[in-house]
């Protein structure tokens, strides 16, 4: 079991995210065979803090996967407080995008970790739900987006564009593809109606 990070004192807060940041880099680029010690040395930490946060390698992958989720359906606030909705959408299916190739890259420690018996992406389609529905919700209200899009069926459709363009000399058609995926959100789209 995992020290939850809202008891942490600031300190042990910025380790945890330290750790999980190195424990992606790591796995995506080295596999699910990387030794625990070179984590907790790229994350500047000695392997018995890793190892207080994190007592398994299983909890680890579990923690890292699911930060880097929770950091991509977190944004989409964010985005819409900073952007109009259909800007806000396209800003985050980049980090969508983004975020399944850093999966991409763990899927051996996701694996490995699965079949020790842990469930990594237990919320996973909560999570992406909620933040592709409320870009969605903001883009209808606004009148920029077609107010008959299942959020899932955008989901889906991200992780297809994802899937066909993982190689990293592909991120380019990844853009042209979400563009033209926002472009079909839009094609029906009714104008906002007008203020009193």
């Amino acid at each position: 079991m995992t020290t939850q990070p809202s008891v942490l004192r600031a300190d042990a807060r910025r380790n945890r995210e330290r750790i999980l940041e190195a424990a992606v880099r790591a796995f995506s680029e080295k596999g699910a065979d990387v030794p625990i010690d070179t984590i907790a040395k790229a994350a500047g930490v000695g392997s018995a803090t890793l190892y207080r946060h994190f007592p398994t390698r299983e909890a680890l992958v579990e923690a890292a996967y699911r930060n880097e989720l929770a950091r991509v359906c977190d944004s989409a606030a964010g985005l819409l407080a900073d952007n109009p909705p259909d800007r806000a959408l396209r800003l985050w299916m980049d980090r969508f995008i983004d975020y399944l190739a850093a999966k991409h890259g763990m899927a051996d420690a996701l694996r490995a970790a699965v079949a020790t018996g842990a469930d990594p992406f237990a919320e996973t389609l909560d999570k992406l739900g909620t933040a592709i529905s409320t870009l969605l919700r903001a883009g209808t209200d606004a009148g920029l987006l077609r107010p008959d899009t299942d959020p899932l069926d955008v989901g889906f459709s991200l992780a297809g564009i994802a899937l066909v363009t993982s190689a990293p000399d592909q991120r380019d058609r990844a853009g042209r593809l979400l563009d033209l995926l926002l472009d079909g959100l839009r094609h029906g789209a009714a104008e906002p109606a007008p203020g009193p």
